[in-house]
């Protein structure tokens, strides 16, 4: 993949040296991310953040990642804050907003939505999220955080057991974790979630087809014992034809810290893309295991701005400078520790 200047729309653009350039970059913007050391090297730069679906995290971790590497931000929140509720269209708020920025990232409810307006517009394009299609820069922090935590075990990507469990018909994040993880080797994943909220097809077929062993199952108990890595997932309520639909689901696969101890290897990671659902009716991760060093849902957070100053660095093509426009701080930095 050539970075400089490129739209990063799917995971389907990546091959495996693709994702390994990116985690080493990534690696190196840690002392940036921590506020150890300042760097200006986009000062002037302006990331066009265009959120037309709700997210606090995905929105404020590209704003964060373009501030941090000397960058501005200019958002444009909901239809009803843009010109497309004037009934604009995708090509034309593309022509130009891109003529206001460097580079944008943005979420759209609608499948292939972000691919069209990138196809109009004049700078690189990020997507943040379209509909329940993909999200390929979760899914880079999703795996370069599993290779954080397997690498405190002495162990790489190759040969990864994971289980993904809860709404994998409608969650974004799993379907683009999966394809990436279809460039690693003997890699196991167990599927687990109601029959009719099961992965696509497509996806299970394409894990088979490069070697991997894939398990489904609507059993959490069976579906979780013997896991490096459980992925769970929200129910993605905003996806279902009604709120009723949605509530048949609701709650189905709960995780706590009494099925933890009883069905999960000691040194199980728990992972979840948040929002966690944390009302009383879902609770797909408890509070409880809020004290379980294992939960890796905050490490997972702090490393998306890891991955997307680098997206950001090999795009706009200053990976090369980063430290050679840095300083050091001068406030407190403490309690930002993983």
């Amino acid at each position: 993949m050539e970075f400089a200047g490129s739209h990063v729309l799917s995971v389907g653009q990546f091959e495996r040296p693709d994702v390994e350039a990116v985690f080493a970059v990534a690696d190196r913007m840690e002392p940036y991310a921590r506020r150890r050391r300042v760097t200006r090297v986009l000062e002037g730069a302006i990331l066009g953040s265009m959120f037309f679906e709700p997210s606090t995290r995905t929105r404020v971790s590209f704003g964060s990642a373009f501030n941090l590497l000397g960058g501005e931000v200019r958002e444009t929140t909901g239809f009803e804050n843009s010109a497309i509720a004037k009934g604009e269209s995708l090509y034309d708020t593309a022509r130009v907003l891109s003529g206001y920025s460097d580079v944008i990232a943005m979420r759209h409810p609608a499948e292939g939505s972000v691919a069209e307006f990138a196809s109009a517009s004049r700078v690189p394009v990020i997507n943040g999220g379209d509909g329940s299609n993909e999200h390929p820069t979760q899914a880079l922090l999703d795996l370069y955080t599993i290779r954080s935590e397997l690498a405190a075990q002495q162990r790489g990507i190759d040969g990864l057991r994971i289980a993904m469990v809860g709404d994998l018909r409608f969650g974004r994040t799993v379907h683009s974790l999966c394809r990436l993880l279809g460039l690693f080797s003997d890699v196991r994943v167990t599927l687990v979630s109601p029959v009719e909220l099961r992965m696509p097809g497509e996806i299970v077929d394409a894990l088979r087809s490069a070697g991997h062993r894939v398990v489904e199952s609507d059993a959490l108990e069976e579906g979780i014992a013997d896991v490096d890595i459980l992925y769970s997932t929200r129910l993605q309520e905003e996806r279902f034809a009604s709120p009723e639909e949605a509530a048949l689901y609701r709650g189905r696969f709960r995780l706590n810290q009494q099925v933890y101890t009883r069905h999960c290897d000691p040194n199980t990671v728990i992972m979840h893309p948040l929002p966690r659902d944390s009302r009383e009716a879902a609770r797909e991760l408890d509070e409880d295991l809020n004290d379980n060093p294992k939960l890796a849902i905050f490490r997972q957070t702090d490393n998306g701005v890891l991955v997307r100053m680098a997206l950001f660095a090999l795009i706009l093509d200053v990976a090369d400078q980063v430290d050679a426009h840095s300083r050091d701080v001068h406030w407190y930095t403490g309690g930002r520790n993983p």
